[in-house]
């Protein structure tokens, strides 16, 4: 398997494997392929990395930047991610998530957040913490990973292109 950013011809499949994942997800609404399309379409899909293997994309993962309420800068969020679901449970969405979160860092990046389980993030050092808060979430729920032991918090607000 070969973790590396998308190409422009990737971009189908993508779309393809986002919806497909998506599809029976109990908290999925249908159009995270949609949101991929729209951060992308809008200069915003900072990272956007793809798990390849034999030739086909069975895993992406998007990271985009987010605001914080405080002015503090250089944060992203994490999502959508999918993995083609026959072959969920083969590491795939650690590993991009894993590498995804190293080139945060190497390329600034003061953290990530997510909106997810906290059974399955946890384990990537992704934390609640009620300095970060999103509106209309529970708060162990959304949760971040800090690149420096000091960081701001406040409201966290997702690109426009997460809701439409």
């Amino acid at each position: 398997m070969i973790l590396r950013p998308e190409r422009a011809g990737d971009i189908d499949a993508i779309r393809q494997l986002t919806e497909t994942a998506f599809k029976t997800a109990p908290h999925a609404d249908g159009t995270e392929h949609l949101i991929i399309d729209r951060l992308r379409a809008a200069g915003a899909l900072a990272l956007s990395l793809v798990a390849e293997a034999e030739g086909v994309v069975v895993g992406h993962v998007a990271f985009s930047p987010v605001s914080l309420s405080d002015g503090s800068t250089d944060w992203y969020g994490l999502g959508p991610i999918s993995v083609d679901p026959a072959h969920q449970g083969e590491g795939i969405g650690g590993k991009l998530i894993n590498e995804g979160l190293e080139r945060l860092k190497a390329l600034g990046a003061a953290g990530c957040v997510l909106l997810g389980d906290p059974a399955y993030y946890n384990r990537f050092g992704f934390v609640s913490d009620p300095k970060l808060t999103l509106d209309g979430v529970p708060p162990e729920y959304f949760m971040h990973v800090a690149f420096s032991p000091v960081y701001g918090g406040g409201t966290v607000s997702y690109h426009p292109g997460f809701y439409g």
